[in-house]
């Protein structure tokens, strides 16, 4: 049945539509444009060429990530993800976009060693982690022009100063 679209009477007809206005049915001839325009059909949002390409791009980006190493001990990310174990303290740097969700997931959402540390060995040992902490946290603070933040953390850190002299 190769009928014209009743609507713009230029197009096929693809959208058969049967209406029943007053108890009694009327059938409709519509194109595909003219139907989507009465809200009939809806466009399809993902061929099978759109699903491809995203996979594909997925299968790449695994790639790239398998293939990171790091630059000082060689280890690679797949290698840490089949033991579960880094090779040295510079993956976390190499690796830290891709470390980062596991930490957060691993700790409760933080990314810091907030537990307990080991007795104190040399006096103010607690003070001077206390102040490289508040030094990175300034850091941060002033790296995201959080100046407000930053300023009440330049203060604290002079508190702790002033204690220490």
């Amino acid at each position: 049945m190769d009928l014209p679209c009743q609507r713009c009477e230029k197009a096929r007809a693809t959208v058969h539509v049967t209406d029943c206005t007053g108890g009694e049915p009327r059938e409709r001839h519509l194109c595909d444009a003219c139907a989507e325009e009465e809200g009939l059909t809806l466009k399809q949002q993902s061929g099978i060429a759109s699903v491809l390409e995203k996979f594909i791009q997925h299968s790449t980006k695994i790639e790239e990530i398998a293939r990171m190493t790091c630059p000082e001990c060689g280890i690679s990310f797949a290698e840490f993800r089949n033991s579960g174990l880094l090779g040295c303290p510079h993956d976390y740097v190499a690796f830290e976009e891709l470390l980062a969700p596991l930490l957060e997931r691993a700790h409760d959402g933080r990314t810091e060693h907030v537990g307990k540390t080991p007795g104190d060995t040399a006096p103010g040992a607690r003070a001077r982690a206390t102040m490289a902490q508040l030094r990175r946290a300034l850091d941060r603070a002033v790296e995201a022009e959080e100046y407000e933040l930053a300023v009440k953390l330049r203060d604290q850190i002079r508190v702790l100063s002033d204690v220490k002299d």
